[in-house]
């Protein structure tokens, strides 16, 4: 599920890149209970102005009902590389 939903939002240039990180443990409360699960996570790389289209993506294609879907605020970073993002995901 991690690898496809990284391959269908790079392939549709909501994200320039991902990586599939995993398997990692997760510790939770879900529906008022708790519990241990293994999970991938998978990180995307994208632009403020494509975050939403890439959210309305993951949701429409993930199995769960309620999936963690953050982002992150990027404080700086290589300008070449960040152009890179910038050009691979534009419309």
């Amino acid at each position: 599920m991690a690898t496809a939903l990284a391959r269908a939002a790079v392939e549709a240039r909501l994200a320039a890149g991902g990586q599939v990180v995993g398997p990692v443990t997760s510790v939770f409360w879900h529906l008022g209970e708790f519990g241990t699960g293994e999970e991938w996570q998978v990180v995307l790389k994208t632009t403020e102005d494509r975050y939403k289209e890439l959210e309305q993506l993951l949701v429409a294609r993930h199995e769960w009902t309620n999936p963690e879907i953050t982002a992150l605020p990027l404080a700086a970073g290589l300008a070449p590389y960040l152009d890179w993002v910038g050009r691979t995901t534009s419309k």
